[in-house]
Protein backbone atom coordinates (compact mmCIF):
# COMPACT_ATOMS: atom_id res chain seq x y z
CA UNK A 1 0.00 0.00 0.00
CA UNK A 2 1.54 3.52 -1.19
CA UNK A 3 1.13 6.32 1.23
CA UNK A 4 0.58 9.97 -0.29
CA UNK A 5 2.98 12.50 1.76
CA UNK A 6 0.87 15.48 2.77
CA UNK A 7 1.94 17.27 -0.47
CA UNK A 8 1.21 14.86 -2.85
CA UNK A 9 -2.68 14.86 -1.22
CA UNK A 10 -2.53 18.71 -1.14
CA UNK A 11 -1.14 18.85 -5.00
CA UNK A 12 -3.73 15.85 -6.09
CA UNK A 13 -6.91 17.67 -3.89
CA UNK A 14 -6.49 21.35 -5.81
CA UNK A 15 -6.15 18.84 -9.29
CA UNK A 16 -9.50 17.53 -8.22
CA UNK A 17 -11.06 20.71 -7.35
CA UNK A 18 -10.18 21.94 -10.53
CA UNK A 19 -11.33 19.23 -12.28
CA UNK A 20 -14.59 19.18 -10.69
CA UNK A 21 -15.64 22.53 -11.56
CA UNK A 22 -13.99 22.44 -15.06
CA UNK A 23 -16.64 19.37 -15.95
CA UNK A 24 -18.85 19.90 -13.49
CA UNK A 25 -21.17 21.94 -15.89
CA UNK A 26 -20.76 18.95 -18.57
CA UNK A 27 -21.49 16.07 -16.28
CA UNK A 28 -24.10 17.58 -15.02
CA UNK A 29 -26.12 18.08 -18.41
CA UNK A 30 -25.46 15.11 -19.68
CA UNK A 31 -26.70 13.50 -16.32
CA UNK A 32 -29.69 15.32 -15.95
CA UNK A 33 -30.90 14.67 -19.54
CA UNK A 34 -29.76 11.05 -19.61
CA UNK A 35 -31.63 10.16 -16.20
CA UNK A 36 -35.14 12.38 -17.68
CA UNK A 37 -34.99 10.39 -20.79
CA UNK A 38 -34.86 7.26 -18.72
CA UNK A 39 -37.48 8.12 -16.48
CA UNK A 40 -40.01 9.13 -19.35
CA UNK A 41 -39.02 6.51 -21.82
CA UNK A 42 -38.47 3.26 -19.81
CA UNK A 43 -39.90 3.71 -16.09
CA UNK A 44 -43.48 4.92 -15.11
CA UNK A 45 -41.44 7.77 -12.98
CA UNK A 46 -42.06 10.25 -15.64
CA UNK A 47 -44.12 12.30 -13.11
CA UNK A 48 -40.79 13.10 -11.60
CA UNK A 49 -39.55 14.74 -14.63
CA UNK A 50 -42.95 16.81 -14.95
CA UNK A 51 -42.47 17.99 -11.60
CA UNK A 52 -38.54 18.85 -12.27
CA UNK A 53 -40.00 20.58 -15.18
CA UNK A 54 -42.97 22.38 -13.33
CA UNK A 55 -40.49 23.48 -10.74
CA UNK A 56 -38.30 24.88 -13.43
CA UNK A 57 -41.20 26.71 -15.27
CA UNK A 58 -41.72 28.38 -11.74
CA UNK A 59 -38.43 29.30 -10.58
CA UNK A 60 -37.58 30.47 -14.14
CA UNK A 61 -37.01 33.84 -13.02
CA UNK A 62 -34.94 33.89 -9.94
CA UNK A 63 -31.39 34.34 -12.04
CA UNK A 64 -32.64 37.21 -12.77
CA UNK A 65 -33.65 38.33 -9.37
CA UNK A 66 -30.57 38.37 -7.25
CA UNK A 67 -30.55 34.18 -7.52
CA UNK A 68 -30.12 32.23 -4.54
CA UNK A 69 -26.77 31.85 -2.88
CA UNK A 70 -25.58 29.62 -0.25
CA UNK A 71 -22.66 31.09 1.93
CA UNK A 72 -21.84 27.33 2.52
CA UNK A 73 -21.04 26.36 -1.16
CA UNK A 74 -19.12 29.94 -1.08
CA UNK A 75 -16.78 28.36 1.54
CA UNK A 76 -16.52 25.12 0.49
CA UNK A 77 -12.90 23.95 1.82
CA UNK A 78 -12.86 22.49 -2.05
CA UNK A 79 -12.92 26.02 -3.21
CA UNK A 80 -9.40 26.87 -1.23
CA UNK A 81 -7.61 23.90 -2.88
CA UNK A 82 -8.87 25.50 -6.58
CA UNK A 83 -7.73 29.03 -5.90
CA UNK A 84 -4.21 27.32 -4.18
CA UNK A 85 -3.53 25.37 -7.67
CA UNK A 86 -2.07 27.98 -9.69
CA UNK A 87 -2.68 30.46 -7.19
CA UNK A 88 -4.65 33.16 -7.36
CA UNK A 89 -3.86 36.06 -5.82
CA UNK A 90 -6.64 39.30 -5.05
CA UNK A 91 -5.26 43.06 -5.38
CA UNK A 92 -7.09 46.16 -4.77
CA UNK A 93 -6.07 49.98 -5.37
CA UNK A 94 -8.56 51.43 -3.63
CA UNK A 95 -11.61 51.14 -0.63
CA UNK A 96 -15.21 50.72 -1.50
CA UNK A 97 -17.47 52.17 -0.22
CA UNK A 98 -20.81 49.89 1.15
CA UNK A 99 -23.19 52.59 0.80
CA UNK A 100 -22.36 52.32 -3.20
CA UNK A 101 -23.04 49.74 -6.05
CA UNK A 102 -20.58 49.43 -8.58
CA UNK A 103 -19.99 47.39 -11.78
CA UNK A 104 -16.57 45.97 -12.39
CA UNK A 105 -15.69 45.33 -15.93
CA UNK A 106 -13.09 42.07 -15.66
CA UNK A 107 -10.50 41.19 -18.40
CA UNK A 108 -9.51 39.50 -20.06
CA UNK A 109 -11.87 36.24 -20.22
CA UNK A 110 -9.09 33.51 -20.83
CA UNK A 111 -10.72 29.74 -21.86
CA UNK A 112 -12.29 29.60 -18.92
CA UNK A 113 -12.26 32.57 -16.66
CA UNK A 114 -10.86 30.75 -13.70
CA UNK A 115 -9.57 34.01 -11.23
CA UNK A 116 -12.98 35.61 -11.87
CA UNK A 117 -14.30 32.32 -10.64
CA UNK A 118 -12.38 31.73 -7.75
CA UNK A 119 -12.11 35.43 -6.84
CA UNK A 120 -15.76 36.44 -7.04
CA UNK A 121 -17.80 33.50 -6.71
CA UNK A 122 -15.81 31.65 -3.49
CA UNK A 123 -15.10 33.32 -0.77
CA UNK A 124 -11.27 31.39 -0.53
CA UNK A 125 -9.13 33.62 -2.13
CA UNK A 126 -10.19 36.33 0.47
CA UNK A 127 -13.00 38.90 -0.93
CA UNK A 128 -14.97 39.64 2.26
CA UNK A 129 -11.52 40.76 3.66
CA UNK A 130 -10.40 42.52 0.74
CA UNK A 131 -13.50 44.47 0.23
CA UNK A 132 -15.62 44.39 3.38
CA UNK A 133 -19.76 44.95 3.23
CA UNK A 134 -19.57 44.45 -0.37
CA UNK A 135 -21.43 41.37 -2.18
CA UNK A 136 -20.18 40.09 -5.37
CA UNK A 137 -22.32 38.63 -8.14
CA UNK A 138 -20.55 37.10 -11.28
CA UNK A 139 -22.69 37.42 -14.13
CA UNK A 140 -22.83 35.33 -16.88
CA UNK A 141 -24.83 33.69 -20.37
CA UNK A 142 -28.17 32.83 -18.94
CA UNK A 143 -27.62 29.29 -20.95
CA UNK A 144 -26.16 27.98 -17.54
CA UNK A 145 -29.75 28.47 -16.38
CA UNK A 146 -31.46 26.68 -18.43
CA UNK A 147 -30.96 23.08 -17.06
CA UNK A 148 -32.24 21.64 -13.79
CA UNK A 149 -30.02 21.02 -11.11
CA UNK A 150 -27.15 22.52 -12.78
CA UNK A 151 -28.95 25.92 -12.50
CA UNK A 152 -28.98 25.41 -8.70
CA UNK A 153 -25.01 25.14 -8.70
CA UNK A 154 -24.17 27.66 -10.58
CA UNK A 155 -26.39 30.21 -8.44
CA UNK A 156 -25.49 28.51 -5.02
CA UNK A 157 -21.81 30.32 -5.78
CA UNK A 158 -23.30 33.72 -6.31
CA UNK A 159 -24.10 33.71 -9.92
CA UNK A 160 -26.83 35.78 -11.40
CA UNK A 161 -27.84 36.00 -15.45
CA UNK A 162 -25.79 38.77 -17.26
CA UNK A 163 -29.14 40.34 -18.93
CA UNK A 164 -30.46 44.10 -18.48
CA UNK A 165 -33.27 42.76 -16.28
CA UNK A 166 -31.18 41.17 -14.02
CA UNK A 167 -28.87 43.82 -13.55
CA UNK A 168 -31.51 46.50 -13.30
CA UNK A 169 -32.99 44.18 -10.33
CA UNK A 170 -29.61 43.99 -8.57
CA UNK A 171 -28.52 47.85 -9.13
CA UNK A 172 -32.46 49.11 -7.61
CA UNK A 173 -34.01 46.07 -5.88
CA UNK A 174 -30.77 44.66 -3.57
CA UNK A 175 -29.97 48.36 -1.94
CA UNK A 176 -26.98 48.88 -1.55
CA UNK A 177 -23.09 47.42 -1.45
CA UNK A 178 -23.52 45.27 -4.36
CA UNK A 179 -20.42 44.72 -6.58
CA UNK A 180 -21.23 43.12 -10.27
CA UNK A 181 -18.56 41.94 -12.00
CA UNK A 182 -18.82 41.24 -15.99
CA UNK A 183 -16.52 39.59 -17.92
CA UNK A 184 -16.75 42.35 -20.85
CA UNK A 185 -14.73 40.13 -23.80
CA UNK A 186 -17.33 36.89 -22.95
CA UNK A 187 -16.92 33.52 -24.82
CA UNK A 188 -16.04 35.80 -27.98
CA UNK A 189 -12.88 36.69 -26.52
CA UNK A 190 -11.28 33.08 -25.88
CA UNK A 191 -9.70 33.22 -29.54
CA UNK A 192 -7.23 35.91 -27.77
CA UNK A 193 -6.71 33.28 -24.61
CA UNK A 194 -2.91 32.51 -25.57
CA UNK A 195 0.58 32.91 -23.65
CA UNK A 196 1.32 36.53 -23.73
CA UNK A 197 -1.35 37.91 -25.38
CA UNK A 198 -3.00 41.16 -24.15
CA UNK A 199 -5.85 41.63 -26.56
CA UNK A 200 -9.03 42.52 -25.81
CA UNK A 201 -12.43 42.07 -27.51
CA UNK A 202 -13.90 45.62 -26.45
CA UNK A 203 -14.61 48.20 -28.78
CA UNK A 204 -18.22 47.05 -29.59
CA UNK A 205 -18.79 45.83 -25.76
CA UNK A 206 -20.56 49.21 -24.72
CA UNK A 207 -23.43 47.60 -22.84
CA UNK A 208 -22.04 48.00 -19.57
CA UNK A 209 -21.41 51.43 -19.65
CA UNK A 210 -24.54 51.91 -20.87
CA UNK A 211 -26.02 50.67 -17.87
CA UNK A 212 -23.58 52.22 -15.69
CA UNK A 213 -24.99 55.57 -17.15
CA UNK A 214 -28.72 54.27 -16.59
CA UNK A 215 -28.34 53.82 -12.80
CA UNK A 216 -25.25 56.40 -12.34
CA UNK A 217 -22.58 53.73 -10.91
CA UNK A 218 -18.99 53.69 -11.02
CA UNK A 219 -17.38 50.97 -13.09
CA UNK A 220 -14.06 49.40 -11.72
CA UNK A 221 -11.58 48.19 -14.24
CA UNK A 222 -9.97 44.90 -13.25
CA UNK A 223 -7.97 43.14 -15.06
CA UNK A 224 -6.08 39.62 -14.33
CA UNK A 225 -2.06 39.22 -15.22
CA UNK A 226 -1.78 35.48 -15.90
CA UNK A 227 -5.37 34.36 -17.32
CA UNK A 228 -4.13 34.10 -20.85
CA UNK A 229 -1.09 31.67 -19.23
CA UNK A 230 -3.43 28.82 -18.04
CA UNK A 231 -4.14 27.06 -21.87
CA UNK A 232 -2.68 26.81 -25.25
CA UNK A 233 -4.58 26.24 -28.51
CA UNK A 234 -4.04 25.23 -31.73
CA UNK A 235 -3.88 27.88 -34.62
CA UNK A 236 -4.83 26.48 -37.96
CA UNK A 237 -3.72 27.48 -41.16
CA UNK A 238 -5.41 31.01 -41.92
CA UNK A 239 -7.89 30.15 -44.84
CA UNK A 240 -8.23 26.53 -44.26
CA UNK A 241 -11.14 24.85 -43.66
CA UNK A 242 -11.23 24.65 -39.48
CA UNK A 243 -10.12 28.23 -39.88
CA UNK A 244 -13.56 29.19 -42.25
CA UNK A 245 -15.23 27.04 -39.97
CA UNK A 246 -14.15 28.88 -36.73
CA UNK A 247 -15.37 32.16 -38.41
CA UNK A 248 -18.51 31.11 -39.58
CA UNK A 249 -19.90 29.89 -36.26
CA UNK A 250 -18.26 32.76 -34.79
CA UNK A 251 -20.45 34.99 -36.82
CA UNK A 252 -23.37 32.65 -36.82
CA UNK A 253 -23.44 32.41 -33.03
CA UNK A 254 -20.55 34.97 -31.67
CA UNK A 255 -18.51 31.89 -29.88
CA UNK A 256 -15.38 31.46 -31.11
CA UNK A 257 -14.60 27.57 -31.29
CA UNK A 258 -11.15 27.15 -29.75
CA UNK A 259 -8.95 24.27 -30.08
CA UNK A 260 -7.47 24.83 -26.88
CA UNK A 261 -5.57 22.38 -24.57
CA UNK A 262 -3.44 22.49 -21.31
CA UNK A 263 -2.33 19.78 -18.68
CA UNK A 264 -3.87 16.17 -17.40
CA UNK A 265 -3.90 15.09 -14.25
CA UNK A 266 -0.11 14.98 -13.75
CA UNK A 267 1.93 17.74 -14.31
CA UNK A 268 3.99 16.34 -17.39
CA UNK A 269 0.55 14.66 -19.24
CA UNK A 270 -1.68 16.76 -22.13
CA UNK A 271 -5.08 17.29 -21.25
CA UNK A 272 -7.87 20.21 -20.64
CA UNK A 273 -7.01 20.87 -17.09
CA UNK A 274 -5.22 24.65 -16.67
CA UNK A 275 -1.62 24.78 -16.94
CA UNK A 276 -0.08 25.74 -12.81
CA UNK A 277 0.28 28.88 -13.31
CA UNK A 278 0.00 32.12 -10.86
CA UNK A 279 -2.79 34.83 -11.89
CA UNK A 280 -3.03 38.18 -10.12
CA UNK A 281 -6.23 39.99 -10.57
CA UNK A 282 -5.83 44.02 -9.76
CA UNK A 283 -9.26 45.65 -9.00
CA UNK A 284 -8.62 49.20 -10.14
CA UNK A 285 -9.95 52.75 -9.22
CA UNK A 286 -13.87 53.33 -9.41
CA UNK A 287 -15.22 55.49 -12.49
CA UNK A 288 -17.80 57.22 -11.47
CA UNK A 289 -20.30 58.19 -14.18
CA UNK A 290 -23.41 60.70 -13.94
CA UNK A 291 -26.52 59.58 -13.91
CA UNK A 292 -28.41 59.40 -17.31
CA UNK A 293 -31.98 57.49 -17.82
CA UNK A 294 -31.62 57.24 -21.50
CA UNK A 295 -27.76 58.14 -23.15
CA UNK A 296 -27.23 58.76 -26.47
CA UNK A 297 -24.62 56.53 -28.26
CA UNK A 298 -22.60 59.48 -28.73
CA UNK A 299 -22.77 59.43 -24.65
CA UNK A 300 -22.19 56.05 -23.96
CA UNK A 301 -19.22 56.15 -26.40
CA UNK A 302 -17.69 58.93 -24.91
CA UNK A 303 -17.40 57.15 -21.12
CA UNK A 304 -16.28 54.09 -22.84
CA UNK A 305 -13.45 55.90 -24.27
CA UNK A 306 -12.85 57.87 -20.79
CA UNK A 307 -13.24 53.79 -19.54
CA UNK A 308 -11.04 52.39 -22.16
CA UNK A 309 -8.42 54.86 -20.91
CA UNK A 310 -8.59 53.88 -17.58
CA UNK A 311 -7.78 50.44 -18.08
CA UNK A 312 -4.83 50.96 -20.02
CA UNK A 313 -3.55 52.96 -17.26
CA UNK A 314 -4.20 49.75 -15.09
CA UNK A 315 -2.46 47.43 -17.07
CA UNK A 316 0.75 49.86 -17.97
CA UNK A 317 1.04 50.91 -13.82
CA UNK A 318 1.19 46.62 -13.20
CA UNK A 319 2.60 44.73 -16.43
CA UNK A 320 6.07 44.95 -15.75
CA UNK A 321 5.36 43.32 -12.53
CA UNK A 322 4.12 40.46 -13.87
CA UNK A 323 6.23 40.01 -16.84
CA UNK A 324 5.37 42.00 -19.58
CA UNK A 325 7.82 44.58 -21.07
CA UNK A 326 7.35 47.92 -20.58
CA UNK A 327 6.86 48.57 -24.78
CA UNK A 328 3.77 45.62 -24.04
CA UNK A 329 0.68 47.77 -24.82
CA UNK A 330 -2.77 46.33 -24.07
CA UNK A 331 -4.75 45.69 -27.62
CA UNK A 332 -8.22 46.75 -28.21
CA UNK A 333 -10.52 45.23 -30.67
Amino acid sequence: MVLLSKKDLKISLEVFSVFQWALSVLVIVITVIAVNLYLVVFTPYWPITVLILTWLAFDWKTPERGGRRFTCVRKWCLWKQYCDYFPLKLLKTHDLSPSLNYIVACHPHGIMSHSWFGHFATEMSGFSKTFPGITPYILTVGAFFWVPFLREYVMSVGACSVSQSSMDFLLTRRGTGNMLMVVVGGLAECKYGLPGSTTLFLKSRTGFIRMALRHGVAVIPAYSFGETELYNQYIFTPGGFINRFQKWLQNMVHIYPCAFYGRGLTETSPGLLPYAQPVTTIVGKPLPLPKIENPSNKTVAKYHAIYVDALRQLFDQYKTKFGFSEAQELVVT
